[in-house]
């Protein structure tokens, strides 16, 4: 491996220990604001560091063919503590900014739904409630105007043919019936349940 290429390797290795620092306090603000149950913070930490080797390692091999080196380590070193040294605090508060910028973006677009699509819809059931008890009210009321007259023409029709048929002494006769073997039952369950 010729000189350019380990001084190219050394660089690519300090941008990547830049970015894994970006990506980390990145992550930790996004984390910490958005408050994951303990066993997600732990799932989270390891996809972050499969993902960051994974990045590590393809960069490694597009600089110089996957060799490891004592200045591989030492560029990714050095370049994540310059970024905590230097850049770590800007990073932070741009992933706080974006985070409030995101965070008022989500409560004006709920905010807006609301608004103008779930605002008009409860009006509209609103509206259709009111209008459908209107109708059942005007049906009721007209059905009582129509149809009264005409049950009472009905009765009146038809209580003679109910008395010749006789059939309110037929009902008096099964109530009467039913009453005598309800009254049996009651005093064989008493009879059981003699104390």
């Amino acid at each position: 491996m010729n000189l350019e290429t380990q001084w190219a390797t050394l660089l690519w290795m300090l941008a990547s220990g830049g970015i894994m620092g970006i990506a980390f306090d990145s992550y930790r603000v996004v984390s910490g604001q958005l408050r994951f149950p303990r066993w997600g913070v732990h799932a989270l930490d390891l996809l972050y560091w499969l993902a960051a080797a994974l990045f590590v390692f393809r960069t490694l091999y597009h600089s110089n063919q996957g060799e490891l080196r004592f200045y591989v380590f030492l560029g990714l070193f050095l370049g994540i503590w310059i970024y905590f040294l230097f850049l770590s605090v800007l990073t932070e508060r741009f992933v706080l900014m974006l985070m409030r910028i995101a965070n008022k973006i989500y409560h004006f677009i709920v905010r807006t739904i609301e608004i103008f699509i779930i605002a008009p819809l409860q009006w509209l059931v609103k509206m259709i409630r009111v209008l459908l008890g209107f109708v059942w009210i005007v049906l009721l009321f007209l059905g009582r105007i129509t149809l009264l007259p005409i049950w009472k023409l009905l009765v009146w029709v038809l209580t003679p043919i109910w008395t010749r048929l006789r059939i309110p002494q037929g009902v008096d006769k099964i109530r009467r019936w039913a009453a005598v073997w309800r009254e049996r039952v009651l005093r064989l369950l008493r009879w059981f349940y003699k104390e």
